[in-house]
């Protein structure tokens, strides 16, 4: 079984460990809706990315079948 010879200091453990944190999300505001949204995701609250209408909710389906 493998054993260090000595101990690891504590700034080469925390050198080691220096790339091991959380990232924060980025937000960019969508620019259909103004919502805030990730980037190069499809815009949960109007369905659009990059200007192109991917998802077509339920509620905009049966306002134009009304019409």
């Amino acid at each position: 079984m493998a054993v260090p010879k000595r101990k690891t200091t504590p700034s080469r453990r925390n050198k080691r460990r220096s790339h091991d944190f959380l990232v924060k999300s980025s937000y960019v505001e969508c620019k259909n809706c103004g919502e805030l949204k990730l980037s190069h995701h499809i815009c949960p609250s109007c369905g659009y990315y990059s200007k192109k209408e991917i998802l077509v909710f339920k509620e905009a389906q049966d306002e134009e079948n009304i019409e």
